[in-house]
Parts: C-alpha cells; sequence; structure tokens
C-alpha cells in the first residue's frame, strides 16, 4: 500500500489524497486508476467537499469518503493548483470530466 505524501496548493490549503484496498475509494485496490478517492483532514473547511465528511462537524478533522476525482480536480484548481505533494493515479474519464466542470461552476469559480 502506498502512502501518498499531503497535497500543497498554491493558496496554502492542505490535503490528504488517499487511495489502496484500505481506503474509501473506487476501485478498492492498490493499483487503481481511481474514479473516487479518499480525503483526509484539509486545512480550511470547503463547500466542494463538505458533503462526503464522515464528520461534518469537524470538516478540518475527518475523513471524506468515495470522493469523486472529477471534484478533487476541482477543489485542487479552486486553491490555485498543485504545489506539492502527490495524487494516487486518478482514472480522469468523460463522466470525471463532466464533474468536474458542474462543481466548478456550481461553486462560482470563473
Amino acid at each position: 500500500m502506498t502512502q501518498y505524501a499531503a497535497v500543497g496548493c498554491k493558496d496554502g490549503f492542505t490535503v490528504s489524497v488517499q487511495a489502496s484496498k484500505s481506503n474509501y475509494c473506487e476501485p478498492r485496490n492498490d493499483k487503481g486508476p481511481y474514479t473516487a478517492v479518499e480525503l483526509g483532514f484539509p486545512s480550511a473547511s470547503d463547500s466542494l467537499i463538505i458533503k462526503y465528511a464522515e464528520n461534518s462537524g469537524a470538516p478540518t478533522d475527518t475523513v471524506y469518503g468515495w470522493v469523486p476525482v472529477g471534484v478533487v480536480k476541482a477543489l485542487l484548481i479552486k486553491h490555485g493548483g498543485i504545489e506539492q505533494g502527490k495524487l494516487p493515479p486518478f482514472d480522469f474519464n468523460a463522466e470525471q470530466s463532466a464533474i468536474l466542470a458542474e462543481a466548478l461552476y456550481n461553486d462560482g469559480y470563473k
């Protein structure tokens, strides 16, 4: 099982992005590529991911299960892109592209 270094974004936002047979991801294996991943312990609450929170009352002290990779890409774009860290391999297909576009549109990203 690979442990991926937490992702740091250009605006200072950080989040752990994990995927393996022991994480809340799809497919649930150690190889990927993944259509959904587990996020953990973001540095700030974010409207794009709150509905996936295991404990929405403590958004920076919880995990977020089965987050579509399109939503993860939207989250990273919103925070200026990745400056450090590593992502599991994503299966970024047409469905995930649509999820990305919808997430950014609904969040008011311009």
